[in-house]
């Protein structure tokens, strides 16, 4: 694929994310996908594609019941590579506002996204989804 076909992809797969249709973030993903979070707090680390899309179906709910919704900002692409810029709003289950920014660099294989790396503001999200 090309660089502007890979820019398309991520940005209807963050925008799926976004309208919480998490049957279409999953397709859009590879079978050996995974996500990356920055950070050491509680949701940090590599999820596979099973683990991700389940802790959208599941823990992304409970924590923030309305969804996450992204703004999409600059966003530029190199070969399979694929980095964006994105804002979060959100009101989480005990009613604190989630507004992050984020910067994701992300890999596409065969017209999938195969890699994600997050890169946020991990106290603002360690402090409003994690802490009671």
């Amino acid at each position: 694929m090309s660089a502007e076909s890979n820019k398309k992809l991520v940005k209807e797969y963050l925008e799926a994310f976004s309208a919480g249709k998490f049957d279409d973030v999953e397709s859009m993903m590879s079978d050996d996908a995974t996500w990356w979070v920055a950070g050491n707090f509680p949701l940090s680390g590599t999820k596979s594609r099973a683990e991700f899309c389940e802790g959208l179906r599941t823990q992304l709910p409970q924590l923030v019941p309305g969804g996450i919704r992204f703004e999409l900002g600059a966003c530029i692409a190199e070969g399979d590579r694929v980095a964006i810029e994105v804002e979060s709003h959100g009101t989480t289950a005990t009613g604190k506002t989630y507004n992050n920014l984020y910067h994701f660099a992300i890999e596409v294989r065969d017209g999938k996204i195969h890699r994600v790396r997050e890169y946020l503001d991990t106290s603002h999200a360690d402090e409003v989804l994690c802490q009671p």
